[in-house]
C-alpha cells in the first residue's frame, strides 16, 4: 500500500514531452530574435549605402560651383537679409529666373554657374546678394530633386561647430507638398538653428573622426557625412530615413519565419518522439519493470530471460545485457557474503573463546595473596584487539619467594597470544623450578629458539623477591626501564642494564642485578604501550606524562595503576588504541608490622 503522501512519478515519456516543448519555445524565440536581427542588419546595410550614394551626389551637386565655399560662407552670415525663392517651379517666370538674367545683363562676361570667388569678391554688394539667392534657388531645387527621387524623410546641409551641441541648417531638401517652416518634422529654412540629441550629437562626432556615420534616432535613421572644415564650422551632410515601416516590416517577417520553424519543429518533434519512445523509451522502460522485479522476487533467472528479448545492438541492449550479468553476479554475491557472514561469525567465536582462554591464563583475582601481609601486589593488560601479545606473572615460588614479571611479544592478534601463552608456560615453569632470574631467561630463551620458525620474540623484565628481606633480584630483557619509589619519596626510572631479548638468538647469557627495598617502596613496570600511548595529533603520551600520573596521590598499588590509566585516557582522548597496555606494581611491607 502506497504512503498517503507519496509523491505521483512522471513518466519518462512525459519529461521528453516536457524537454521538446520547452526546446521548440526556445529555438522559436531565437529564432524571432535571429531573424529580426538578421533582418534589421540588412536593411541596415542598404540603407547605409543608399544614403552614401545620395550623401555622394549631394556633395557633388554643392561642389559644383566653383565659389561654393564663398556661397556657404555668405549663406552664413546673411541668411536673414536673404530674399530666397524656395522650390522653384520653372515652368513659369520666375523671380529667380529674373534676377539671373540681371545677372547676366550686368556680367555679360561671367557665366553665373561657374563664377569663382574671386570674381564674385569684386561686384557690388547688391549684386552679390543676387547671386547668392539665385544660386540657393537652384542649389535647394537640384536638392528637392535629389530627395524626391529617394525615400528619404529628411535631406539637409548644416554646419556646426567642434561642440556638436546645435547645428545650422543650411540647405533642406522638400518634397513638393512639404511644409517648410521652424517647426520639428517641417522642413527647415535657412538659418534655423536646433539642439542636437544625444544620439545626434554622437553620430556627428563619429562622422568627424570617420568621415561617415549611420546612427539610430528613435523612429528614425540619421546618416551624416562630413564635408569640410570652413572657417570654423564643420559642413556636414545629414539624411534621415523614417524607419518605423522597416521595423512593422521586420516584425512581420520575424513572425512569419518564427511561427514557419515553429510548425515545422513540432511536426518533426513529433516523428522523433515517436521513434525515441519506440526505439529507447519502450526498452528503457522494459529495462527498468526488470529491475523492479529483481528488487522484489531477486529471481535472476526470470529477469535474465525478460531482457533477453531487447534485441538492441546499441546502449540500450547494452545496458540490459549488463543488468542481466549484475543479477546474476548480486546472487553469487549474496552467497558469498552468507558463506563470508557464517565464517565471520564462527571467528568471532573462536576469538570471544581465545579471549576467554588468555584471560584465564593471567591472575585476576585482587587481592592476589590475602594471607600474606608482606606485600602488596596488583596487574592489568587491556589488549589493542580481541586478544594481545603482552603478559604479566606473579606466583610464589616457596613461602620466602615471590616471582613478578611483565612482557611484551613481537606480534597482535592470534599470533602474538598463542606465541605469549607459550612464553609464559615456559617462564613459569622456569620460575618455580628455584632458578635464578638470570638463568630463567637464559633457559626460557633457550627452549624459544629451538622451534621459532616464524622469528618471534619477546621483551621481558622479571624480577625475584626475597620476602623475609627485601632483596629484588631482577633480570632485564630487552624490557622497557622499571621505575622505583621509595616510602615517602617518588617514583622514578631506574634505568637498569639490559640483556638481549628472548627468542632472538639461542646460547645467549643474561644478567641480573640487585634492589633492596624497604618497607613501604614500590616497583612499577609495565610495556611499552604505556609511553607509546598516542592522541589524535599522534603525540605520544611518554615517559615523563607516565610519572607524574605515578607520583599522583596513591597508597596502595591499586590506586597508582588507576592514575597511570586514567591519565593515558585523558591524554588519548578517545583515539584508537595501538598497543596493549600492561602494567603491574609491587608494593613491600616487610616482615614486621608498619
Amino acid at each position: 500500500m502506497k504512503p498517503k503522501n507519496a509523491k505521483k512519478k512522471r513518466g519518462l515519456i512525459i519529461e521528453v514531452i516536457i524537454l521538446f516543448a520547452v526546446g521548440t519555445l526556445m529555438i522559436g524565440m531565437f529564432t524571432y530574435f535571429t531573424q529580426q536581427v538578421f533582418t534589421d542588419a540588412s536593411i541596415k546595410g542598404q540603407t547605409e549605402k543608399m544614403a552614401s550614394n545620395m550623401a555622394d551626389e549631394t556633395i557633388a551637386s554643392i561642389q559644383e560651383y566653383p565659389s561654393y565655399q564663398w556661397l556657404i560662407q555668405y549663406w552664413r552670415n546673411h541668411w536673414d537679409e536673404m530674399d530666397i525663392e524656395y522650390d522653384v517651379d520653372y515652368s513659369s517666370g520666375t523671380e529667380t529666373e529674373a534676377k539671373a538674367k540681371l545677372l547676366n545683363q550686368r556680367h555679360p562676361d561671367v557665366a553665373l554657374k561657374y563664377a569663382t570667388a574671386e570674381q564674385l569678391q569684386s561686384w557690388s554688394e547688391e549684386d552679390q546678394k543676387l547671386y547668392a539667392e539665385v544660386t540657393y534657388s537652384w542649389l535647394i531645387t537640384r536638392i528637392d530633386q535629389i530627395k524626391s527621387s529617394n525615400e528619404l524623410s529628411f535631406l539637409f546641409c548644416i554646419l556646426t561647430d567642434e561642440t556638436f551641441k546645435e547645428q545650422f541648417f543650411l540647405l533642406s531638401g522638400a518634397d513638393p507638398d512639404a511644409v517648410r517652416g521652424t517647426e520639428y518634422e517641417q522642413v527647415y529654412t535657412l538659418g534655423v538653428v536646433s539642439e542636437v540629441s544625444s544620439s545626434q550629437e554622437e553620430g556627428m562626432r563619429q562622422a568627424r573622426e570617420n568621415n561617415r556615420k549611420l546612427v539610430d534616432a528613435g523612429k528614425f535613421v540619421d546618416y551624416y557625412v562630413y564635408v569640410e572644415t570652413i572657417g570654423d564650422e564643420d559642413l556636414m551632410i545629414g539624411l534621415t530615413y523614417d524607419v518605423s515601416w522597416l521595423n512593422k516590416s521586420i516584425n512581420k517577417r520575424a513572425w512569419t519565419g518564427t511561427i514557419m520553424a515553429v510548425l515545422l519543429e513540432v511536426l518533426l518533434a513529433w516523428l522523433f518522439l515517436a521513434m525515441i519512445y519506440q526505439f529507447v523509451l519502450q526498452p528503457l522502460k522494459k529495462v527498468l519493470e526488470n529491475i523492479h522485479l529483481y528488487m522484489i522476487n531477486k529471481d535472476s533467472e526470470e529477469v535474465c530471460n525478460n531482457l533477453a528479448e531487447i534485441k538492441s545492438s546499441n546502449e540500450i541492449g547494452q545496458l540490459s545485457r549488463d543488468v542481466s550479468d549484475l543479477v546474476v553476479e548480486i546472487d553469487d554475491h549474496m552467497e558469498r557474503i552468507k558463506k563470508i557472514t557464517g565464517d565471520q561469525e564462527r571467528i568471532k567465536a573462536e576469538l570471544s573463546l581465545a579471549t576467554n582462554i588468555q584471560e584465564s591464563m593471567l591472575p585476576t583475582i585482587f587481592p592476589a595473596f590475602p594471607e600474606r601481609s608482606e606485600f602488596d601486589v596488583y596487574a592489568s593488560m587491556d589488549p589493542a584487539k580481541d586478544i594481545g601479545g603482552d603478559f604479566y606473572n606473579y606466583f610464589l615460588i616457596d613461602d620466602d619467594h615471590l616471582c613478578i614479571l611483565i612482557a611484551d611479544v613481537s606480534g597482535k592478534g592470534i599470533p602474538g597470544a598463542m606465541f605469549m601463552m607459550a612464553a609464559q608456560i615456559i617462564l613459569w615453569n622456569n620460575g618455580t623450578s628455584g632458578k635464578s632470574p638470570a638463568e630463567i631467561m637464559e633457559a626460557t630463551n633457550d627452549l624459544i629458539c629451538s622451534n621459532n620458525k616464524q622469528d618471534m620474540f619477546v621483551t621481558i623484565w622479571l624480577g625475584i623477591l626475597e620476602i623475609s628481606t627485601g632483596k629484588l633480584t631482577a633480570s632485564n630483557a630487552g624490557h622497557e626501564y622499571p621505575t622505583i619509589c621509595r616510602k615517602d619519596g617518588a617514583f622514578e626510572l631506574y634505568k637498569d642494564e639490559h640483556s638481549m631479548i628472548v627468542g632472538g638468538l639461542e646460547g645467549l647469557k643474561y644478567k641480573e642485578y640487585d634492589i633492596q627495598l624497604e618497607p613501604g617502596d614500590k616497583i612499577f613496570v609495565y610495556t611499552d604501550g604505556v609511553p607509546e600511548a598516542t592522541d589524535a595529533s599522534n603525540n605520544m603520551f611518554g615517559i615523563d606524562r607516565m610519572l607524574d600520573a605515578l607520583n599522583e596521590e596513591a597508597e596502595t598499588p591499586v590506586a597508582v595503576l588507576k592514575n597511570v590509566r586514567e591519565a593515558v585516557d585523558m591524554f588519548t582522548a578517545g583515539a584508537e588504541q595501538f598497543d596493549d597496555l600492561t602494567m603491574l606494581c609491587l608494593e613491600y611491607k616487610g616482615t614486621e608490622p608498619q
